[in-house]
């Protein structure tokens, strides 16, 4: 196998990996306000579900450190990818800020009545 497959291969389960970790934030939150909707739907008071919204909020915390970790593994690469002389290569989009951005809000939330 060549280099440049090697390379492209582990560029590749990168950019899987951090869509994943993404993708898993997404559908959490989606959990806690699919939580919270049906407790309000439901006329039921704040107390009840507390725990489990709590510990819903707890794994997306979680998730969030684990993509601060693969961020951090990506940077790396790319100072590893330098230091071995492999050139240039980009996989996925090739707008990448040096920094993370501020994400458009986009709300799925509606009234409950």
């Amino acid at each position: 196998m060549e280099r440049a497959q090697v390379v492209a291969g582990v560029a590749m389960e990168l950019n899987a990996s951090e869509q994943a970790i993404d993708t898993a934030i997404a559908q959490a939150t989606t959990l806690v306000q699919s939580m919270i909707g049906a407790r309000t739907a439901l006329s039921i008071s704040p107390v009840a579900g507390a725990v489990a919204q709590s510990k819903a909020i707890e794994a997306i915390a979680a998730l969030a450190g684990a993509r601060e970790a693969m961020v951090a593994c990506h940077a790396e690469l790319q100072k590893d990818h330098r230091k071995l002389g492999y050139g240039t290569y980009a996989v996925g989009p090739l707008n990448k800020p040096d920094r993370p951005v501020e994400a458009e809000v986009v709300s799925h939330l509606r009234v409950a009545s």
